[in-house]
């Protein structure tokens, strides 16, 4: 199920589902720990008697405010005869969560309403030793264990009733016991003490709404080690008057997505509105350590019994490479440093890393035909060099780079030189970054020599010229024995992936989406005739002829697959593959009007995500409908690359077209 509403600070993630029900609640690391493990926390509304959850009966418009993380949710209730709009939002600089509560009368009589909210944790990611209780001191109920703890308190009426109104708590998942969240439905709470073990607790508020008036009530949770950060926190809401939260959040985030004045060229509407909700986005998937997460979806274990709540060093790169082009300096910076704290002193990135820079879960073997081999994709290693080097021409931050150049860059470089057959220069097997395969593939090729010659422009600007030469000399070799064996004479394009024999490679020639990689990393010219070639094919065989649209990510797809026709639907449409194809017109642009087909692509995109904004790894080819994790970090960070990318070549083309117009007197 989607999680089309995520709210969070870099230090707290907060996720509500399509029905509008927190699901996620990450702390105090994004992607680590997620104390909900993706349960569902209930909210109801009681009214005249009757009860109903928010999945019950209720149409929910899930939106956010233009420019913020703060939603603007419209729930409606014909049966109940309410209206509740709700803004949610987790504070930018305290570590609390507050839920705003407009209720409106549609029935013309005056009302008591009673709102009950339900907290399912599973501190640190497990129900055993868990303590909940009513705390007299501050009005709220209180979730603990160890050095994690969990503050729930409300308002009510507005705001003249400080801390919840009624509580229950109690064992859940047990003795037939389904949680607490089932007292509420009767209006009533047991307001129970105490329970330890695997327990859980609903709180209520009431708000006395006047005939076709309005109703303020506010809910908040608060994040900490222990009572007294918690404690400090509510204390802090309630003094500081909840009613400023909202407005004080909407603007600092409005400043934080504007970092610089852009041009937008007249782009479309829908597409300026989602490059801002994409940055916003990316915002909360990213740790304030640091980590940039894939995605933070937990119903994903449903599928694998495994995560995306992790920091891939490629998909890092890729979004650090956005949010740079984007003006944001610091968050990309702390990544960088993450990347020099982990990477190994052979110069390589593993796989993946958990949030607290500690490795995460792999599936690549460390032994191959009884010999030791690398459990590595080593287009992540290079791909970090790259981007840094982006970010560096961006922001000519010396002194930062001075802290990652020995470890980070050098050695990095130093590996990629080395991680290289003998004879040939292509580098040596890897796994692909879809993780499916193992042998020397296109993209990690291309990848390579975009690390080594960004270590080789590094070691140029600061006179290192020795080193310089070594590494442009390695990524050029690299990519003429690109050319030389992964290209295919007979079918007129590179291949996906080559495999080692004993006289050369055999040729894996599927279509592969990931083959756009051969020019988007500066290997080669987007006009290469051997690229227009590449790129056709992939265009042609992987685009998805339905009405949906967008492109596969490789021919026959299997992972989440809908259709057995390969033809007509060679896989699910994926929004980064899509995009790619954006990113391949604007790169091979000659004029304006060249630039029309990746405009559209950018619409496509905007019309084929969520009413929220928010993009997931992909769709269903059929009915639209999101599949796999989201919201995907990288599918927004590919989005707001195209649309910079496009004003930046755009920009090129306006001035060149002037100064071609322009008369040089003799």
């Amino acid at each position: 199920m989607p999680r089309d509403l995520p709210v969070g600070n870099g230090n707290v993630l907060v996720n509500f589902d399509e029905k509008y029900r927190i699901r996620d609640v990450y702390y105090p690391h994004v992607g680590q720990e997620n104390h909900t493990v993706g349960r569902v926390n209930h909210f109801g509304v009681w009214v005249d008697g009757q009860f109903a959850w928010v999945q019950d009966g209720w149409t929910i418009d899930r939106k956010y405010f233009k420019e913020a993380l703060v939603t603007d949710v419209l729930l409606h209730n014909d049966k109940l005869k309410l209206e509740i709009r709700v803004h949610d939002m987790v504070d930018y600089y305290n570590d609390f969560l507050v839920r705003e509560f407009h209720v409106k009368d549609l029935s013309g009589q005056d009302r008591k309403v009673r709102l009950f909210f339900h907290q399912d944790f599973s501190i640190a990611e497990h129900d055993v030793g868990d303590t909940a209780f009513y705390d007299p001191r501050t009005g709220a109920v209180i979730h603990y264990k160890k050095n994690r703890w969990f503050l729930m308190s409300a308002s009510g009426n507005n705001n003249q009733k400080l801390g919840v109104d009624q509580w229950a708590i109690g064992k859940k998942n047990m003795d037939g016991m389904e949680g607490t969240f089932r007292d509420a439905e009767d209006g009533q709470l047991g307001c129970n003490a105490i329970a330890q073990g695997s327990v859980d607790s609903t709180v209520s508020i009431n708000v006395d709404v006047p005939a076709r008036g309005e109703g303020l009530a506010h809910y908040w949770m608060c994040f900490g080690k222990n009572y007294e950060d918690v404690a400090a926190l509510d204390s802090l809401i309630r003094n500081e008057d909840v009613t400023h939260i909202v407005p004080r959040n909407q603007n600092y985030w409005r400043l934080w997505v504007n970092p610089e004045h852009t041009d937008f060229l007249g782009l479309p509407t829908k597409v300026v509105d989602l490059y801002k909700r994409s940055l916003l986005i990316i915002r909360t998937q990213v740790d304030n350590g640091g980590a940039i997460i894939a995605a933070n979806d937990h119903d994903i274990t449903q599928f694998a019994r495994d995560t995306y709540s992790y920091m891939w060093p490629r998909d890092g790169a890729l979004v650090a490479y956005a949010m740079s082009k984007a003006g944001h300096r610091d968050m990309t910076q702390r990544f960088f440093s993450f990347c020099h704290d982990v990477i190994k002193d052979s110069g390589y990135l593993l796989h993946k890393y958990n949030p607290d820079k500690s490795l995460a879960s792999s599936w690549h073997p460390w032994i191959r035909d009884g010999h030791l081999d690398l459990p590595i994709q080593e287009d992540e290693t290079a791909l970090v060099l790259w981007s840094l080097w982006q970010h560096f021409r961006k922001f000519r931050d010396i002194e930062f780079v001075r802290t990652v150049y020995d470890k980070l860059i050098i050695n990095g470089a130093d590996f990629l030189v080395k991680y290289r057959d003998p004879e040939t220069k292509l580098p040596r097997p890897s796994h692909d970054l879809w993780e499916e395969r193992y042998g020397v593939h296109l993209f990690t090729v291309a990848s390579v020599i975009a690390g080594l010659h960004a270590a080789a422009s590094f070691c140029q600007a600061l006179g290192e010229v020795g080193r310089a030469k070594t590494y442009q000399e390695a990524a050029d070799e690299v990519r003429d024995a690109m050319i030389k064996y992964m290209w295919n004479d007979e079918e007129k394009r590179f291949c996906r992936m080559a495999t080692r024999t004993e006289d050369g490679y055999t040729l894996d020639m599927n279509i592969d989406a990931a083959m756009y990689a051969v020019f988007a990393f500066g290997g080669l010219s987007p006009h290469d005739e051997k690229v227009v070639a590449t790129m056709k094919a992939i265009k042609d065989r992987l685009w998805i002829k339905t009405d949906v649209g967008g492109c596969a990510r490789y021919e026959n797809d299997y992972y989440h697959q809908i259709s057995q026709d390969v033809k007509a639907v060679p896989g699910n449409p994926w929004f980064i593959c899509t995009m790619w194809l954006a990113q391949y017109q604007i790169a091979g642009a000659r004029s304006q009007d060249n630039l029309r087909e990746a405009v559209e692509i950018m619409e496509w995109v905007a019309d084929h995500a969520l009413p929220s904004g928010v993009l997931a790894e992909q769709v269903h080819p059929y009915n639209n409908s999101p599949l796999s994790v989201s919201p995907l970090t990288w599918s927004h960070a590919t989005f707001v690359t195209c649309v910079l990318e496009y004003l930046d070549r755009r920009r090129q083309l306006m001035t060149e077209s002037v100064f071609s117009h322009t008369i040089v007197p003799v």
